[in-house]
């Protein structure tokens, strides 16, 4: 955006004024803090610390769990025809005397 003044013409370059870095630095400054934080404990900082109903740690770090391995093979047998049926009629029944209780059950509230 030229200026003209006397015969001479002034160049008003755009320059990023301040205004605009802040909010720019700013965040910036911000995403540093928030990625810090993760490498960081606050709980030990000494303007923060602990809860004082807080457990002391323990001594030696838990360790993980063993995820890669597998569990031995069972030693349990799978149930047989006559076993299946029997189980069924079990389970049947047992379904059967919980409705009947919970219908006698809504007969007398109401």
């Amino acid at each position: 955006m030229p200026i003209e003044t006397e015969d001479r013409i002034i160049s008003v370059r755009c320059h990023m004024p301040w205004v605009w870095r802040s909010p720019a630095l700013a965040g910036v400054l911000l995403l540093g803090l928030v990625l810090g934080g993760c490498a960081s404990q606050i709980a030990d900082a000494p303007l923060m610390g602990l809860p004082a109903n807080t457990p002391p740690r323990p001594a030696t770090p838990g360790e993980y769990l063993p995820v890669h391995d597998v569990p031995a093979p069972r030693q349990e047998t799978v149930l047989d025809k006559d076993q299946q049926e029997k189980l069924e009629k079990e389970l049947l029944a047992a379904r059967d005397r919980q409705a009947s209780g919970t219908k006698a059950a809504q007969r007398r509230s109401n």
